[in-house]
């Protein structure tokens, strides 16, 4: 569920009250960065979202 939201706020580019900038695949907690990654690539298909180690195309 969280994972999800985490998936949506970068998808939807929505601004993150800490940085005040949207939010990015760094801005997700280390526990849930590989559930975020697999809604990304396989659901959203971002793979360009996500950083190359958790299965994205991101440098």
């Amino acid at each position: 569920m969280m994972a999800m939201l985490y998936a949506s706020k970068i998808c939807m580019e929505v601004e993150n009250p800490k940085t005040r900038k949207p939010w990015v695949f760094a801005d997700v907690p280390a526990k849930l960065r590989q559930q975020v990654a697999d809604i990304l690539v396989n659901e959203c298909s971002l793979p360009e979202l996500v950083p190359e180690e958790f299965g994205g195309t991101a440098a």
